[in-house]
């Protein structure tokens, strides 16, 4: 079995997009199928047209200036669409796999059908709901319905429709693509590379100024939908209630700037540490220094449908959390048993979640053993990349039928 993947980005950049990548790329070369990786310019300028990176090779498309908007889109697709087809000619893959945005799907199905090759595309968030978190649309703009459009009609046209969970899964069928042809990959976790959660380094500990306190966290990116904004409104109920309580913010983006002037208007600005970005060796020492982790997310389409990774990493690690209510996390989550869900959007909820636990300690071990047991049982990438295996195999037989 020969796959070609066409990817937005890759390793050695890093994101929940390029590690779900890597994981599924191992797991498929672990069943004995040979996987090509095709990134497009959002790669950005690479060394080389082929790079080696944690022992897979990826091939590159050459990356682009920026441009008018539509405009630079469209030399995105022409431009993948170019080196997909090059690869396809030399590789001769049995199926074209194509990953979020449709950016990427549309190349795919246009070399698919110019060469007779099956094509599958992968949505791991709809790229209309992306744009409104971004800010580069509005939910219901002319620019929204274009893109939801463009999503449509090329899942009209591919064989067969992956995506990452059942909220996804739901919207698709909705667009009037049979159910026999979607196929959920979820999210997962590769098991033995989390070790359970270690003791805080006192080294790191008396650098962050965390001696002696408590410490809520949170590790990733500064998305507006990740609900940083709910986390510090929620902060000064929890300091009048433990003063011990420290707030350690691990990683840095968009909203950046924004958390650290909320921090200074609501006077809690001491109360907590900002690292900025840290390397990913190094993440597991910051991951240590937490006691109870936080993922507020907001309530909206991309939350409500798409299932996050951090949840899963920290039952691996045997973490505790508490994570709003949206329908990504209660795809994820079993409240009380692996993790504590509270009310999207009230900062009461997140702190009446954060007191509760805190005062159940006794409570903790069930839940970390509960949690890893989860992932060790159920959300491992050996049963999600097992999903692909009967879609794969029926399109490769028909591919070699015609």
């Amino acid at each position: 079995m020969r796959i070609l993947h066409i990817l937005d980005h890759s390793i050695p950049l890093h994101s929940g997009y390029t590690f779900r990548t890597a994981a599924i790329l191992r797991e498929q070369r672990a069943l004995g199928w040979e996987t090509f990786h095709l990134t497009s310019p959002k790669q950005g300028k690479t060394a080389a047209d082929v790079e080696d990176v944690d022992g897979l090779r990826f091939y590159r498309s050459p990356a682009l200036e920026p441009g008018r908007a539509g405009l630079n889109e469209w030399r995105q697709i022409r431009t993948v669409e170019a080196r997909l087809e090059q690869l396809a000619r030399e590789l001769k893959p049995d199926v074209l796999h194509a990953h979020s945005p449709v950016l990427n799907a549309i190349p795919a199905i246009r070399v698919g059908k110019k060469l007779g090759i099956p094509v599958v595309y992968e949505i791991r968030a709809f790229w209309e709901d992306a744009a409104v978190d971004h800010g580069t649309t509005t939910e219901g703009s002319l620019r929204y319905r274009a893109t939801k459009a463009l999503e449509t009609w090329a899942l009209k046209r591919i064989d067969h429709a992956f995506t990452i969970c059942e909220g996804l899964r739901r919207d698709i069928v909705g667009r009037g693509i049979p159910e026999s042809k979607v196929t959920v990959i979820p999210n997962a976790v590769d098991v033995e590379g989390f070790q359970l959660s270690g003791d805080a380094d006192p080294e790191l500990r008396r650098k962050l100024g965390l001696e002696g306190a408590t410490v809520i966290g949170f590790v990733g990116s500064f998305y507006a939908y990740e609900g940083l904004d709910l986390l510090l409104d929620a902060f000064p109920k929890l300091l009048a209630q433990r003063p011990d309580l420290r707030l350690l913010l691990v990683g840095g983006g968009p909203q950046d700037a924004n958390l650290k002037a909320q921090a200074q208007r609501l006077g809690i600005a001491d109360k907590i540490v900002f690292t900025g970005r840290v390397p990913h060796s190094e993440v597991s020492r910051y991951y240590d220094q937490i006691d109870l982790l936080a993922y507020p997310r907001h309530s909206m389409r991309l939350t409500e449908l798409v299932t996050p990774l951090k949840p899963l990493e920290a039952m691996a690690q045997g973490r505790l959390f508490v994570a709003s209510d949206v329908g990504g996390h209660h795809e994820l989550i079993r409240d009380g048993e692996t993790g504590k869900l509270f009310k999207a959007g009230s900062a009461d909820a997140l702190a009446d979640a954060v007191l509760d636990l805190l005062a159940h300690r006794d409570r903790w071990p069930a839940m970390r053993a509960a949690g890893r047991h989860f992932v060790e049982a159920v959300r491992n990438w050996k049963n999600s990349v097992a999903n692909y295996a009967p879609v794969y195999r029926r399109l490769a037989h028909r591919k070699k039928a015609a």
